[in-house]
Parts: C-alpha cells; structure tokens; sequence
C-alpha cells in the first residue's frame, strides 16, 4: 500500500478518534449551572430556552439579562432585536436607554461623595448655595429641571436634604409636568412620606454640580463610569452610540422614535449597556463601588412604604399588603426584607424601554433585566422565578401584570 494510500485510511480514523475523546470529555463537563436563592440550579442552556420561550410568547421584541452568583455575573445575554423593522440583533454591548436605572448609579455617586467628605446626607442643601434657591436659573433650554425658582416661596424648601431626595421623601412630585399647571410645588411635608419623585434626586443634582463646580456628566465620568469600566455610559447622547444603540417599541412592536437631545439629568437620563450596567451591579455586589458602611447605609431602610401601588390614585391607598416584607426605601434603592436578607431594587420606565434589577447583598446573587419592549414586564414575575428564585419582589405594587397564557 503506498504512503498517499495509508494517509488517507488514517485521516478518518484520527478525526473519528479526535471526535470520541470530545464527546467523552463533553459528558464528563457538567453543564454550567445558575444558582438560585433556595438552593437550586438551572443549568445555563436551560435558563436561555426558557428566556426564549418567554419572550416568544409575551411578544418582547428585546431582552438583556445578566445573573449574579457570588457577586459576579454567570449568565449575561440578549434575545430580540435592536428594532422590529431592520431584525438587527440586540447585543450585549448595544446602547440602552437607561430610564430611572439612572437613579441607582445616581445613588451610588452621591455616597461616594459622602465618603469624600464633600456633603453630609442630613444638611439642608440650600446650605451648600451661594444664594437663595430663587437664584438658580437652567443653564440651557434644556436644562428645564434647574428652573427651581417656584420652591421659593415655600419656606419648606429649606429643610430638603440629600437623604430626603434619595429616598423620595422630599414631597415633590415626580415630575413637574404631571401637575394641572406644570409649576414645581412641594405637596407634602418633607421627610414624612414616600412619593416617587425625579424632581427631588434632579434638585440634589443641581446643588452638588454647583457646590463642585463640574458639570453632572463630569462627576458621573470621574465618580462611576472610569472607575467601573463603564465605557458606553453617560447621561447624555454621545456620537460613538450612533454605531450600536437600539430604539424603544410599543405592544405591537412599533418602533418608537429615539430622544438624543436631553440635558443630563441624575434620575432619567442614563445611556448604558448590558454589559456596562452588568459591571455596575458587579462593583455594587462585590463591595468595590462603597465602604461596607456606605453601602449599608444605602440599602437601610429610610422610610416604609405601605401604599397599595408605586404610582397613580392607589399610590396614596395604604394598605398591609407588602408587611411581611417591610417594604420601603433606602437611598436611591427600594429595599425589602426576607430570609436571605435586604433585597434592593430598581426599575426603570419609560420611551418603550422597561427594566428591573434586584440584588441581594448577603448572598451575592442577583438579576438585571433590560427590555425595549414595551411588553417586558409581563414576564419580570417569572423571569425573576426562574432566574434566580425571587419570589419576593412586589409584583402587584409594581404593576407587573403577567401576560396572557
């Protein structure tokens, strides 16, 4: 036989044998699993079918979602598409509008001004101004929210402070554009009682750019997306995004169009990733975004909340329903107890993006959810079951209404 011969009846045997000892060696890998606060585990292939399952069914045209086991993420991945009319894949590193999620990182930014020593959480921040609050003006059309001059007349106004602001007791309302004549009032006693309010975090905003002197993207630059390697965030548009970013959609999947032309503002603005918002919960979780008292101070209960809804008429219903998890709010987080300790959250609405993140300090373990579909929060409450256990987020006050079987 000669030597072409023997090679080419070798080949096939090399390749077969190559192929065996994959196959062995595949079996022998146990698959990777996600753990779960109860104790059990789905495997990664498991937990992606069924994702994909969900998203099929309850018609989400885009879907990132990122797992924390041990305060690092195991599972991060998108489904859907940019936008319905092109079919362009959502990726892990394509831009998303943010909506209130910015209020999370907005939080962490202000306790890292506390350690800093630049501002104490229970001074009135009128303190901190060269002159009365009548003297602020917008810099820019944009700039609406540093219009502050209506709280002027309300002597209330004096005794706002940080801690007030971040956890939605300053007694403004969420925004000012909600009320019968779009004037920025305060409708009830600051610090008395929780009212979801972007008003109150964009006052704070306002204070500290002027106390440092440095516009709010350059202290969000300095004090959060650089340290984090959060290199495709910011809270206002930026060029670069034009390459890869993704629009919002309505029920029926209409492509919603894209807002490029807002000044930053610390409760709304917010353009991240999954991967980068992932590397912001990773640093939250890990302890390496505060000091273990910062963050404690973060996630402890400032207020309890008993309304029988977050927002509209029943917002000002209080009822028991969510007792057992002594619901309320800490500093820019919700916060809720169970038996593996505080769960913070934060969801974010808005423009047909939805979005819903929890993480559970004791453990490690956590979940980001990202959508631009308006439909995303008909399956949070099963997403949250199935990705990491969660059974105690308050669906019901959230208004997560699960999609029709």
């Amino acid at each position: 036989m000669s030597r072409g011969v023997l090679v080419r009846a070798f080949v096939p045997l090399l390749f077969s044998a190559i192929a065996l000892t994959a196959a062995v060696t595949d079996a022998a890998t146990p698959a990777k699993a996600v753990k779960r606060l109860d104790g059990t585990q789905i495997a990664e292939s498991a937990l992606t079918a069924r994702i994909e399952e969900l998203t099929k069914k309850a018609n989400v045209h885009g879907l990132a979602v990122s797992v924390f086991n041990a305060g690092a993420p195991v599972y991060s991945r998108t489904f859907g598409v940019k936008r319905t009319d092109t079919r362009e894949p959502l990726a892990n590193a394509t831009v998303l509008y943010g909506a209130s999620l910015s209020k999370a990182v907005f939080a962490v930014l202000v306790m890292r001004l506390v350690e800093d020593g630049l501002i104490d959480l229970d001074t009135p921040l009128v303190r901190y101004l060269d002159g009365p609050l009548d003297a602020v003006k917008p810099r820019s059309s944009k700039a609406w929210h540093e219009d502050l001059e209506d709280l002027a007349a309300d002597p209330r106004h004096s005794r706002i402070t940080a801690r007030m602001c971040l956890a939605h007791t300053t007694g403004l309302p969420n925004w000012r554009w909600y009320e019968p004549d779009q004037k920025l009032r305060i409708k009830a006693e600051p610090g008395t009682r929780y009212s979801y309010s972007g008003e109150g975090l964009t006052v704070l905003q306002v204070v500290l750019e002027r106390l440092t002197k440095k516009s709010f993207e350059q202290l969000a630059t300095e004090k959060i997306f650089a340290p984090f390697g959060m290199t495709t965030s910011s809270y206002t548009w930026q060029p670069r995004f034009e390459a890869n970013y993704c629009h919002g959609h309505d029920e029926a999947g209409k492509v919603l169009e894209k807002d490029k032309d807002n000044a930053a503002r610390s409760a709304s603005t917010l353009e991240t990733t999954l991967d980068d918002y992932t590397r912001f919960l990773a640093a939250v979780l890990d302890g390496k975004a505060l000091k273990p008292s910062s963050r404690d101070e973060m996630f402890r209960t400032q207020i309890r909340i008993r309304s029988k809804r977050q927002f509209g008429p029943m917002s000002d219903e209080d009822v028991a329903d969510n007792d057992r998890l002594e619901l309320g709010y800490g500093l820019g987080w919700g916060v809720l107890k169970t038996p593996h300790g505080v769960g913070a959250f934060k969801e974010g609405h808005g423009d047909g993006f939805e979005h819903y993140s929890i993480v559970f300090p004791a453990s490690g373990m956590g979940v980001l959810i990202m959508s631009n579909s308006a439909n995303a929060e008909s399956i949070f409450k099963e997403l949250l079951e199935l990705t990491i256990a969660d059974t105690y987020t308050p669906w019901e006050w959230q208004e997560y209404v699960p999609y029709a079987r």
